[in-house]
């Protein structure tokens, strides 16, 4: 194939060329550099690739999920996994801080909030894989339905995702600054400057990602050679200064949380420790530092989590240009994957290592439990 389509390209970005000159019957698309798909109509260049993108070509139409490509397979059992653990995470920390008594300073707000948020966005996140693989299976192919999940879906898990972030670096900022303050922490300001924070939040992470939904459409892709192959795509209209906006804004929405929870970590740890210090002058700088982590364990367990998962995604962030071949996908997958890890481990970093979340936590099951049984008529 020599000709250029006389003109006439269909290719978005790549060379179109045709098998004759004159009345051809076949064309094809060579696409450039980190394009791919029929029409070269999808790009892997940029962060946050959508999940559409890195497995949509992995996924074989037609074809029973014992058959599907090793990564789709390992895709299914880490959703699965996700999903059971980010429900199961959600609900007890939702038992637990929906409490009034935790809800006395800010703290306690950012994580109820936190702890509905992760049930959103375990929810999503299931909902998007399986409507991905069924839909590239040709299982689901209603337009209509693939179109409203095309719009909504995506913009949705960021948000929510980009909120949990954020929230985390609030609670690492509320618990920095009451062990700055001490005694004179004032409670009911917490209170107030939370609600007005969480207000804010979700106005502003919801408009910068309002891009997302005004720029995508479905698109439909036509295998000249096998209908069989057809897909129907989910994808961003693909500009300069949409791609960078795109870039920046989830740069920012991940970085700026990193930051924050990562001084937090420092700041607490250096002044408890000068706090140990003041008191114990005999001890040594490293024994009065263990001393320090081992007895406010609670408070450092949160950022120091956060922080050493965020260390994976900053080096895939900076060391992945573009999806090159299908063979960059695990690294892709890893990535998004590890960006849902944070909101499923409420439980673990917030509740299991504080002895006043672990008490409401054991009380509040034990009360609902003596309910459940006086309902059933078991206790008086």
């Amino acid at each position: 194939m020599k000709f250029d389509c006389q003109g006439q390209s269909e290719c978005d970005h790549g060379q179109c060329f045709e098998d004759e000159q004159e009345c051809p019957t076949r064309s094809i698309c060579m696409c450039d550099l980190c394009y791919f798909g029929q029409r070269c109509h999808l790009t892997t260049d940029g962060y946050g690739l959508s999940l559409d993108v890195i497995l949509g070509y992995q996924i074989s139409p037609h074809v029973s999920i014992n058959y599907q490509p090793l990564i789709i397979k390992i895709s299914l059992a880490l959703t699965i996994i996700f999903i059971i653990t980010g429900l199961i995470n959600g609900i007890l920390s939702l038992i637990t801080f929906m409490n009034k008594t935790l809800w006395q300073v800010g703290c306690g707000l950012y994580l109820l909030t936190s702890s509905i948020t992760t049930l959103f966005i375990t929810i999503m996140f299931g909902l998007k894989f399986f409507i991905l693989l069924l839909s590239h299976m040709s299982i689901i192919s209603n337009r209509s339905f693939l179109s409203g999940q095309c719009y909504s879906f995506d913009y949705i898990l960021r948000m929510f995702v980009s909120i949990d972030q954020w929230l985390n670096a609030c609670i690492a900022i509320e618990r920095t600054t009451a062990v700055i303050k001490g005694v004179s922490f004032d409670k009911n300001k917490s209170k107030k400057t939370a609600k007005l924070m969480m207000a804010i939040l979700f106005i502003t992470v919801a408009v910068s990602y309002v891009h997302d939904p005004i720029h995508r459409y479905i698109i439909d892709e036509v295998n000249q050679d096998d209908s069989r192959q057809n897909r129907i795509w989910c994808i961003m209209k693909d500009s300069l200064s949409l791609k960078i906006y795109n870039s920046f804004i989830h740069t920012f929405h991940f970085i700026s949380p990193f930051i924050i929870n990562l001084i937090s970590t420092i700041v607490l740890i250096v002044v408890k420790t000068r706090q140990q210090a003041n008191l114990h002058k005999k001890q040594t700088y490293k024994q009065t530092l263990y001393k320090t982590i081992k007895e406010h364990k609670n408070l450092l367990t949160a950022p120091i989590v956060l922080v050493i998962l965020g260390v994976p995604r900053i080096i895939l962030t900076f060391i992945s240009n573009c999806m090159k071949s299908p063979s960059d996908a695990w690294l892709f997958l890893l990535g998004y994957f590890i960006s849902f890890i944070p909101p499923m481990l409420i439980f673990l970093i917030y509740i299991l290592p504080s002895t006043v979340y672990r008490n409401t936590f054991h009380n509040t099951v034990k009360q609902y439990t003596t309910n459940i049984l006086r309902w059933f008529g078991l206790i008086q």
